[in-house]
């Protein structure tokens, strides 16, 4: 750890494992694994964690109709978790599970530290409990139907011993704080939601033990209560950096230093967990807050949400083994803006691939390098400046590309980001057809326009293909072994660095995203949203 590099912590929200991963769940983490990878590439300091949040009500049951114990059901479904994360290239630094013991042992001093400080008191629950979302409700939020106003399941009247968490003496600031730190909440809209909603008509507080299940970490000082959900699952975000525990040196080097940058990605349905309740355990904590907590829209299918209970999720699986896992990796970064719900069909998929990835950015390398290697015997000539007005505009278009990545990233505006990079790619391909090289090749006198011109998309090329790297995994190596980049000189800050690509010899190989059939790869995606759970689940 350099603690003179910027330092950036990041996570997913803990995923909980009541059954496998489809493609909803990697879009989020591929999403921050694209903004964690897009850090690092710049020279930060990152930590990125994901993991899974194993305790509750629901886990319990689910493991008991398999005929397991708990434990054996969640480390089952760990493994699936893992294996997706694996085939998507996910470069998470942290990975926490909260039935792991340092997880279980810092959540108990934490409850005891609060119960100390009389942050946590005994009292009794009495009201509507929906075990799928694992939440109460009162009388009013459930209706006449007495159905989940989550997700539209019956609720079930239940009454027991429960220890509080007094979110009274916390509101004055937590309001303070959304007041001072505009950007906490993205979109805002979120944040009005939270006013309105929720603190406004009067902050309850929040139950955090249970006495009617016994799968959770038990209360030290009243062991028949185990610690519920959310005092639980929330802690996991500094717990995985050491919290109170014997070795705390990541936790000090980022979660304590005001300097680190805190990004929170979450699910709209947790949105009210992480913007209300977590700063408030924080404060009793004396701990700082995140920077921000992101609510990424939903990856949808024509029905509606994407989950395994309504028989409509997609496995990752199909497809990054038929297209590559780069091209899977773009279409989720690409199709939907992130923070903004978005469906997935197999016609933008293709579309996707073929337009942005075949013809587009595989076009502008093929045809460049084509043309390198025809006219130059495949060495990438001097870089000398800007000889004609196209040079110029294409130089700026570069600078500009630069400049908004990094801002827009910056700001989590991750897909317009790489938005950017792709109209530079179609800046480039213009460009070409702009400055005719063919013509150029064909008057002696044009030698220098023509050695210019291939110096230009040579770095453009190189540019497309470094800021793409937090997304192409697997086909950046394999783009700047074709421009005859060492990986010495493969860096961030020879974007910048126009003319270190002169006299590099240039190596052509296949293209790097061939063009699909369209009617034939249509119907296959589309056969694999039609199969049965079993088979979409594999």
């Amino acid at each position: 750890m350099n603690q003179n590099k910027k330092k950036f912590y990041i996570s997913t929200p803990i995923y909980y494992p009541s059954a496998q991963p489809h493609l909803g769940h990697a879009y989020c983490t591929t999403l921050t694994d694209v903004i964690a990878r897009g850090k690092r590439l710049r020279g930060y300091d990152v930590f990125f964690v994901t993991g899974l949040d194993e305790h509750g009500e629901k886990i319990q049951k689910n493991a008991e109709a398999k005929g397991e114990t708990p434990q054996e059901f969640v480390d089952h479904v760990a493994d699936t978790f893992l294996s997706l994360w694996d085939a998507m290239k996910i470069s998470n630094d942290g990975w926490i599970r909260t039935t792991q013991q340092r997880h279980w042992k810092t959540v108990q001093k934490i409850f005891s530290r609060m119960l100390e400080q009389d942050d946590i008191y005994l009292s009794s629950y009495e009201g509507w409990y929906c075990v799928h979302e694992e939440s109460f409700w009162t009388e009013t939020q459930v209706g006449p139907e007495h159905l989940c106003p989550e997700c539209g399941r019956p609720v079930e009247k239940a009454e027991e011993p429960a220890y509080f968490y007094r979110c009274g003496k916390h509101v004055d600031s937590l309001l303070k704080y959304y007041e001072e730190h505009p950007d906490f909440i993205t979109p805002v809209s979120r944040k009005n939601e939270m006013v309105n909603n929720f603190i406004k008509p009067g902050l309850q507080d929040l139950c955090v033990s249970r006495t009617s299940f016994s799968w959770g970490i038990p209360v030290v000082e009243d062991p028949k209560h185990v610690v519920y959900v959310w005092l639980d699952a929330l802690t996991n975000y500094i717990t995985c950096l050491g919290y109170l525990q014997e070795d705390d040196s990541k936790f000090q080097y980022f979660w304590d230093d005001p300097n680190t940058e805190i990004v929170h990605v979450i699910g709209a349905d947790i949105t009210r967990f992480h913007t209300i309740y977590w700063p408030m355990f924080l404060e009793s904590l004396g701990l700082r807050e995140p920077d921000r907590v992101f609510v990424h829209g939903l990856l949808m299918m024509k029905g509606g949400k994407m989950s395994k209970s309504r028989g409509n999720a997609i496995s990752a699986y199909p497809l990054i083994e038929r297209y590559g896992v780069d091209a899977v990796r773009y279409y989720l970064v690409s199709e939907v803006t992130f923070g903004q719900n978005g469906t997935f069909t197999p016609e933008q998929f293709v579309e996707r691939i073929n337009q942005d990835l075949a013809n587009n950015f595989g076009n502008l390398l093929n045809r460049s390098i084509s043309m390198i290697d025809k006219y130059y015997q495949g060495e990438i000539p001097a870089y000398e400046g800007e000889v004609t007005p196209l040079d110029e505009d294409l130089h700026k278009e570069m600078e500009k590309t630069l400049v908004s990545y990094e801002a827009l990233n910056d700001d989590m505006k991750v897909t317009e980001a790489y938005e950017e990079v792709m109209n530079l790619v179609s800046a480039a391909n213009k460009y070409i057809q702009d400055s005719a090289p063919w013509v150029l090749a064909k008057d002696p006198s044009k030698s220098k326009e023509l050695a210019s011109c291939m110096a230009h998309l040579a770095h453009v090329i190189y540019e497309a293909g470094m800021l793409l790297s937090p997304i192409m995994v697997e086909k950046t190596p394999e783009l700047l072994k074709q421009l005859g980049v060492p990986e010495e000189l493969r860096t961030y800050e020879n974007i910048k660095n126009f003319g270190f690509l002169n006299g590099l010899k240039v190596a052509k190989g296949s293209p790097l995203f061939p063009r699909l059939e369209e009617a034939k790869e249509i119907e296959y995606i589309a056969s694999l949203m039609a199969a049965p759970k079993e088979k979409a689940a594999a």
